[in-house]
């Protein structure tokens, strides 16, 4: 480790306290600085002031504190609030902050882009840039922090905006840890939850984990032929051995999956389709989120008609699942679910066919 930069954004307590011994300071000094980066949210070394001045000297040449850049910020009229984060590179993403009475959610970004080009949503037309590093994700939800008025509290944090957090575990992983530490963000895992298109590698590596986490599932489909077309990932892994890794996926007491099913007019909103999900979710403890269509000129369906909502979600409510439907919040600044997506500004290539960026993705994590 020696000469080399720390970005102490991305680093664990343990691995802070490593830099501070190998400095030849104290390891407590290491908790100090943990706790100015996660929990005092500190950009700068002069704002470490329980820090010696010459300690502060001597860490400015080894260390760094990295936050994105907040390039645009809109309010909803719903009072959502996207921003659009530019990251070291320049590369971009964008998050949500989503007021519900009690509850204030981060819905955060873990890929430049993404490479599963679900039909139903905008991220997919991006095509894959990057991951993100511990850094930028542990950064993005300090800086949603920094954006919160005096009253404000995050309460809760989904991993549902830009890409697809499985395909980054690693990083996620980190992220999470960091942003859970008692002494840093100490956010409850319990209030977090990780959304995956259905990536089963990444579920089995989740659930051999101890995030702790909830985990939610976009499944979107009752058929393979209809869900192939919807979600290319279901090619690689299809409904069926999806379902027995979620059979498998350890819950504890009083804990269940979600399943997300983005409701599409004509295409997989038939009460035939509802009697479908109720057999294919017997035996997993869950609950379903209907999620209504969020429509743009750039994605071919339509949002299924209320009425067909209801109807479904009254079937399976008949079958004793828990279903609820998500209103859409932040629809007027296009920070609803399915919506989030950064124009190409700078030219890039095209991005490949889904299948292709599946099929990659798949080698590059399993």
């Amino acid at each position: 480790m020696s000469g080399a930069v720390w970005d102490l954004t991305g680093l664990l307590q343990a691995e802070v306290k490593a830099v501070l011994v190998e400095l030849g300071q104290p390891g407590y000094r290491g908790r100090q600085i943990f706790q100015w980066v996660q929990a005092r949210r500190a950009t700068t070394l002069e704002a470490m002031t329980s820090l010696s001045r010459s300690l502060r000297a001597e860490l400015a040449s080894r260390v760094v504190v990295s936050r994105p850049a907040v390039a645009r910020a809109q309010r909803a009229t719903d009072g959502t609030r996207k921003f659009l984060f530019t990251l070291g590179d320049g590369e971009e993403i964008e998050s949500v902050l989503i007021p519900d009475e009690d509850r204030l959610t981060a819905c955060i970004s873990t890929q430049v882009g993404c490479p599963l080009a679900c039909r139903f949503c905008l991220t997919g037309l991006m095509g894959m840039r990057r991951n993100l590093s511990t850094a930028e994700i542990v950064g993005e939800v300090l800086l949603l922090q920094d954006q919160l008025g005096a009253a404000e509290r995050l309460s809760n944090l989904v991993l549902m905006g830009m890409g697809e957090p499985l395909l980054n575990f690693p990083e996620v992983a980190r992220a999470l840890r960091i942003l859970c530490d008692p002494q840093g963000a100490n956010l409850s895992p319990r209030r977090i939850t990780l959304s995956t298109a259905g990536h089963v590698p990444g579920i089995k590596k989740l659930a051999e984990s101890d995030l702790g986490v909830n985990l939610a599932v976009s499944l979107s489909a009752t058929t393979d032929a209809v869900r192939d077309q919807l979600m290319p990932i279901n090619k690689r892994w299809p409904i069926a051995e999806l379902l027995r890794a979620c059979r498998a996926y350890p819950l504890e007491n009083r804990r269940r999956l979600t399943f997300e099913y983005v409701m599409l007019d004509g295409v997989n909103d038939s009460a035939e389709d509802a009697k479908r999900l109720v057999r294919l979710l017997r035996g997993i403890r869950c609950k379903i989120n209907l999620i209504p269509f969020n429509a743009t000129p750039d994605l071919p369906d339509r949002p299924s008609p209320r009425e067909r909502v209801d109807l479904f979600q009254r079937v399976l409510g008949d079958a004793r699942l828990t279903a609820t439907i998500r209103e859409s919040r932040g629809r007027d600044i296009s920070a609803a679910c399915g919506m989030l997506r950064v124009e190409r500004e700078r030219g890039t290539p095209a991005p490949s066919a889904p299948e292709m960026a599946v099929a990659d993705a798949a080698r590059r994590v399993s």
